[in-house]
């Protein structure tokens, strides 16, 4: 029963939720940051796509990098937002539209 998927599955969640997956994972990141300018002198835009990957594994595993984030959005609101695109993150929504504020329409 030790190599039965379910058995197999259950271990590589537990992992998965560890510290030592969010070390790695977290240490994973930096390679693909620390990699990403060996990566750019290809010809094509390789190097923007890595250094997105790496970034968004650190902003997944790193309370750190969370809060640089949160930071960087409060200084800078247009640029949150473009990141916020990228990320596909749907945090900032319009303000409903106030129905009771609105006038009375007159007969």
């Amino acid at each position: 029963m030790e190599g039965t998927p379910a058995n197999w599955r259950g271990r590589w969640r537990r992992w998965r939720h560890g510290p030592s997956a969010r070390h790695a994972l977290m240490l994973l990141g930096w390679a693909l940051i620390v990699l990403s300018p060996v990566v750019g002198l290809i010809p094509g835009p390789g190097g923007v796509f890595v250094f997105a990957a790496g970034a968004a594994l650190l902003l997944k595993t790193s309370i750190a990098a969370k809060r640089f984030y949160v930071r960087m959005g409060r200084r800078w609101p247009k640029l949150r937002r473009w990141t916020n695109k990228a990320l596909r993150r749907h945090r900032e929504r319009a303000p409903a539209p106030e129905t009771a504020a609105r006038a009375p329409i007159a007969d």
